[in-house]
Formats: structure tokens, sequence, C-alpha cells
């Protein structure tokens, strides 16, 4: 079995999306020697971590001056708030294999997409998602505790997770999802079997039920070379 997804590697990432969140556009983060410090963690693994927000436009860094949160992206949804979306079911036959599954504080971020206190305990999820046998993603999963406090492996396997909570109460109503070109860490390339850097999507999703209670917070890294999307757009 894979070996789980490095927590420490996580949790460095975590620290730096929350710098990148919560200051404006073109401020200056701390150097690498100071994060490390900070963080107490390797300049090796933690400069994976700025390359990855690097690579994902997140960050920039300039020769001599230091690393800056970058420029916001430019967004446009392709469907407008009042029109349902349907998912279709993608094709090939679908399968889940759990790493990770456990139970820790939500954290500043997290918390923050899931509108938790920072000690709010919540359920965190690492699976590979498989299509016909073959990898094709690796997805993070939290989920509150207060949402559903036993959830565990076969949950997260078939029929999925959406169908566990509806058996405990939970109907997830709105999903509101990003998708953004990255490349493949470490980790990930090892879990999905393709070469280090290989071209990816980022997927991060913050699902609601009918009151509006936020009950997942996902981020997904779907395989270039196995993945596509296609939209179909109403011009009338």
């Amino acid at each position: 079995m894979p070996r789980p997804v490095a927590r420490k590697r996580e949790r460095v990432r975590d620290y730096l999306l929350e710098l990148v969140e919560t200051r404006p556009q073109g401020t200056a983060i701390p150097s690498e020697r100071t994060l490390c410090t900070l963080l107490s963690v390797s300049r090796p693994t933690l400069r994976s971590a700025v390359d990855e927000l690097v690579s994902s436009g997140l960050l920039v860094r300039e020769h001599g001056r230091g690393m800056f949160v970058a420029r916001g992206k430019v967004t446009q949804e392709l469907l407008g708030e009042q029109v349902p979306l349907a998912v279709p079911k993608a094709e090939g036959d679908w399968s889940s294999r759990v790493l990770e599954l456990v139970r820790i504080p939500a954290g500043a971020r997290i918390g923050r997409k899931l509108e938790l206190s920072p000690r709010a305990e919540i359920t965190y999820v690492a699976r590979l998602r498989l299509v016909d046998g073959m990898p094709i993603a690796l997805e993070q999963l939290h989920i509150p505790v207060a949402v559903a406090p036993d959830l565990s492996t076969v949950d997260f396997e078939r029929p999925g997770l959406h169908a566990a909570l509806r058996k405990r109460g939970v109907v997830v109503h709105e999903a509101v999802q990003s998708i953004e070109p990255t490349v493949t860490d470490e980790t990930e390339s090892e879990l999905l079997g393709v070469p280090l850097l290989t071209p990816a999507l980022l997927f991060d999703r913050r699902t609601t039920d009918a009151d509006g209670r936020a009950v997942e917070y996902a981020r997904s890294i779907y395989r270039g070379d196995r993945y596509r999307i296609v939209s179909r757009l109403s011009l009338a």
C-alpha cells in the first residue's frame, strides 16, 4: 500500500496558502530561512511546497527581493447562479482506495473554509481515485466531525461520501468548485504513477447542505494525461 500523504509537507503548504489567502496581492512573505525556523522544517521540505505554489501562480519569486503574493487570477463562471447543475457520471469504472483517515483540528485555513473554529475537530481523508483499476486522482477531504461523527474507511470507497452523508440525514445541496492547472509534486507523482512535475488539474471544492452549512472541503489532483473536462454551454 502506498505510504500516507506526508502530514509535515501538508502543514507547510496550508501555512503558505493561509498567507496567500489572507494577504493583499504583492505583499512579501517571510524568507525561506525564517519560515523553516517558524515551522520547524528543513529547507527542501519548505522549498518543495513553495515551488508548488509558484508553479500554480499563487506566489512569485523575485531574484534578490524575495517571495510575494501573486496577482489574483481572472475568473469566469461558465453557468449563472440560478442555473441548476447536474453532474453527469464520468466514463469508466470508478473506485477509491483510502490512504489515510484521521481526526485532527481544523486549523486556521481549513476552519475558515468550513466556517469552524481552528480547534474544531474534522475528519481528514486522503484517498486515491481509480478508473478501471488505474490511478487518476489524489483527493484530500475535510469533513466536520459534527456533521458526521462516525465516518469510516468504507464510507469513502463505494458508493461514496455523499451517499454516506445521505444515510446520516445530510443532503448535499450545492458545491462551488474551481479548477486550475498545476504539476504533481513528489508524493503525488509516486501515488499517481507519473513522473515528477507532470501536468495536472487542481480541483478546489466547498460543499454545503440545504441550510447553507459547509459539510465538506476537498482538494484534488487529477492527472492531466488521463482526465479532461467538457462544458456544455447554452448560448440562447
